[in-house]
Parts: C-alpha cells; structure tokens; sequence
C-alpha cells in the first residue's frame, strides 16, 4: 500500500490537476505544446546529458545498458517474424505494432515512477541512465518507422530524411554528447552540472502534468484495438526482459527490477502528437495513450510487487 501511495496517487494527482487546468480555462489549447517543447528541447536533455555524464563506464555499467535494449532487438525480432510469416499481412500494421511496442514512456512517465516508488539519489540515476539509453534505440526505431509510413510510395531518398530527423534529434545528441564528453574526461564546471541538475530535476513534476493536458479534449476510438496494443508494453516487452534478465544476463536485481519496470511503462506520449504529424493511426494512438496510462497505476505496482519475488 504504501508504493501505491508513494507512486500512483501523486501521478493520478498530477495528471487530474494538468486535466483540470485544460477543464476551467486555466491554461489554454495549445499550452500542452508549450511544455511538452520545455521538457522535450531543455529538461530532458539536461537530464539524460548530466546522469550519462556522471555515469562511471565500467564494463559492468556496460553490461547493464545492453542488458537494458536487449529487449527491444528481440520485440523488433519477433514482429518481423511473425509479418514474414503472414500472421500481419499488412504492413501500416506491422509499423503500429512496432511503435507501439517499442516507444515507451520511459522518461515522461518511467523516471517519475522510479523516483516516486524507489526515492532520488542512485534510483533516478539508473532511471536516468536505462531510459536514455533504451530510448536511443526506441527513438531511432520509431521514428524510421513513421519516416517510413510517411514516405511509402514517394520516390524521396528515406535515408537522407532520416538521418537529417536524427540529427536534430535533441535527447539523441544530448545523450551522445554526455557519452562522448564522459569518454574523454573533461570536468564539466560545477555552475553548469548545477544548472543541468536543476533543469533535469523538473522532467518528473512538469511530464506528469503535462499528461492531464494532453488527455482532455481528444477523440479516441478503436478502443478495443487500443487495449489490444496496450497488451504489448503491459505484458509482452516486460516479459522479453524478465526471460533474459533471468537466464541470459547477470544484472544485480534493483538493476533488473528498474529495467523490467522501464520496458513496463505506458506508450510515449509524445506519440499524440508524432499520430497527428504522420497521420498515423491518430484515434487509435490517443486511445492508446489514455487507456495505458490509466491502466499503469494499477498493472505497474502489480509489476513492483512480481519484481519482488521474481529478483
């Protein structure tokens, strides 16, 4: 009772008051994208770029990362497999059941609940560290994925628009820049570290509340297909993790317990908005969102609870 008193109820809290804000008029249509540009263009960036910074590269951190996108390769592995196999025949759907697998809300919404559920401190730096890392490879995954949906049937170079989306991508620079700049063992001065530390330390707060904003005044439908989806980060990917975090990887197991719980979290929701930019599935997407979301606060203390046992 008392991790669900110490995670769910503040997230439910957040999300109902950034809700209610959109309800009575407090913040107005639009006022989502201000934020969500906040945490997207500076706090995120600060965050993934300090805690990778600060992160001491043993082959045993190593290990952990690997660990940590271990699932997502083999999730991809078996979507693939099962198109090969005609099982999905189409391939807009394969696309949907990658983004959907793949694109979790790891810092949104992953780092928030570590914090809340573990306290800050060595927990927020191995959420830090595992949803930086595992969304460098979700990030670069989803993305192609919708370049690539966008741009079926042009004659348009793919690659070339890719790569440029990449290199404009700011948690992929920041998260490559904090590892180069860790790599070469320059001392970032401590005004700086200090001001990212801040910068960083309002993702959880401002994310949170953000997805009360994001929720109100969208139309959702394929409600039975969205649940459906949801399925895929609820059960499908955490237990990819679990199998190999048991028989395949040697991961102390709060290390485990925070990857398994990453892979676990709710859909990005920056997918709301990626949906109406491709015009990917956009009903299906916020429906998506919203019953992931609502169904995190009782599916992911459930998981902390099996985690217990499991490691």
């Amino acid at each position: 009772m008392s991790v669900i008193l110490r995670t769910s109820i503040p997230i439910l809290l957040l999300i109902a008051l950034g809700y209610l804000s959109r309800r009575y008029g407090i913040l107005k249509h639009g006022d989502e994208r201000v934020l969500s540009s906040y945490i997207y263009y500076f706090a995120l960036p600060a965050l993934f770029f300090i805690n990778i910074y600060e992160v001491e590269f043993s082959r045993e951190v190593l290990e952990y990362v690997i660990a940590g996108v271990a699932p997502i390769f083999i999730a991809l592995g078996l979507l693939v497999f099962i198109f090969l196999l005609k099982i999905v025949k189409d391939k807009k759907t394969l696309y949907l059941l990658i983004v959907a697998t793949v694109f979790g809300s790891l810092a949104f919404f992953g780092i928030p609940f570590v914090v809340f559920a573990f306290g800050t401190g060595e927990s927020e730096r191995l959420a830090a560290l595992f949803a930086s890392t595992i969304s460098l490879v979700s990030v670069i995954t989803a993305t192609s994925v919708l370049e690539l949906y966008k741009l079926d049937g042009e004659n348009s170079s793919r690659i070339k628009t890719i790569v440029k989306r990449f290199s404009k991508n700011p948690l992929i620079l920041s998260t490559l820049l904090g590892v180069s700049i860790n790599l070469i063992g320059y001392e970032v001065p401590i005004f700086i570290s200090t001001t990212l530390h801040r910068l960083g330390g309002t993702t959880s707060t401002v994310a949170i509340f953000m997805l009360g904003l994001f929720f109100y005044g969208r139309s959702y439908g394929n409600l039975k297909a969205a649940f459906g989806l949801s399925l895929l980060r609820i059960v499908f990917l955490p237990l990819i993790a679990i199998i190999l975090l048991k028989f395949v990887f040697v991961v102390p197991s709060f290390e485990s317990t925070i990857i398994v719980l990453m892979h676990g979290m709710p859909i990005a929701v920056s997918t709301i908005v990626l949906s109406e930019r491709y015009d990917f599935f956009k009903e299906t997407i916020a429906s998506l969102n919203l019953i992931s979301a609502l169904l995190s606060v009782f599916y992911l203390n459930l998981w902390f609870f099996i985690l217990g046992k499991l490691f």
